[in-house]
C-alpha cells in the first residue's frame, strides 16, 4: 500500500497525462496509443494508469473532453468577438472542420464514436454532452443572426441540426482523406450553402 501511495503522490498531474495522450496521437497515431507506450511518455507504469483511467476506452473519452475543453476555450472567445453574426459563422466552421488527414482531434473523436457501440450510459451522456456544448452554441450565433436580421427566419435549433449534420459529413471524409475531398474544398462547400441558406435577400 506504501508503494501505490508514493506512486500516486508522484505521478504526473492527470491533465499532463492527458496532453501527452493527445501528443502521441498527433505524433505517431491512435494505433501507437496503448497503456504501456503512454506510460513510458508520462513515467508511470500501465497499472498506474488503469487505476486513474481504469479502461483504454475511458482513457480516450478523458482525453476527448480535455482536448473539447480547449476547444471550447477558443470556440466561446471566437463567438463572443468582434464581427458580423456570418463571420463568426464562419470562424465556427474553420474551427469544426479537421485540419487534415489524421487530425488528431478527429481522429480521437472517431474512435470514441466506434467505441460508443459497446458504451455504458455515463460514457453517451459524456458525449452528449460533448456534442450539446457545440450545438448550443450555434444555435445562439443563429438565433442572434436571425434577431439582427443578419440572417433570415430560419428556426435556430433545426437549422443548427442541419449544418452540424454537413459539417459532421463532411469533416469524416477529411479525417480520414477520402480522395477527392480536402479542407479547402469542404470549406467551399459549406460556406457556399450558407451562403445559399442564410443571406436574407436569397428568400426575399
Amino acid at each position: 500500500m506504501a508503494g501505490t501511495a508514493r506512486a500516486r503522490k508522484h505521478a504526473p498531474p492527470r491533465e499532463d497525462v492527458l496532453a501527452a495522450a493527445m501528443a502521441m496521437i498527433a505524433d505517431r497515431g491512435l494505433e501507437k496509443l496503448t497503456m504501456a507506450a503512454l506510460g513510458r511518455e508520462v513515467d508511470m507504469s500501465s497499472g498506474h494508469l488503469l487505476y486513474y483511467f481504469r479502461t483504454k476506452d475511458e482513457l480516450l473519452l478523458r482525453t476527448l473532453e480535455w482536448s473539447e475543453g480547449r476547444l471550447g476555450t477558443v470556440r466561446a472567445r471566437l463567438l463572443a468577438g468582434p464581427g458580423t453574426a456570418r463571420e463568426r459563422l464562419d470562424a465556427y466552421v474553420d474551427l469544426y472542420v479537421p485540419d487534415g488527414h489524421r487530425d488528431p482531434h478527429w481522429t480521437l473523436w472517431l474512435e470514441v464514436w466506434n467505441r460508443s457501440l459497446n458504451a455504458d450510459e455515463d460514457g453517451r451522456d459524456r458525449q452528449a454532452r460533448i456534442e450539446g456544448a457545440w450545438h448550443r452554441d450555434l444555435v445562439a450565433l443563429l438565433a442572434e443572426g436571425v434577431a439582427s436580421g443578419a440572417f433570415p427566419p430560419v428556426d435556430p435549433d433545426r437549422f443548427a441540426a442541419r449544418v452540424r449534420a454537413l459539417l459532421d459529413g463532411f469533416s469524416i471524409h477529411v479525417a480520414i482523406g477520402l480522395r477527392g475531398t480536402d479542407r479547402a474544398q469542404i470549406l467551399t462547400h459549406v460556406r457556399e450553402f450558407l451562403d445559399e441558406s442564410l443571406t436574407p435577400q436569397a428568400r426575399a
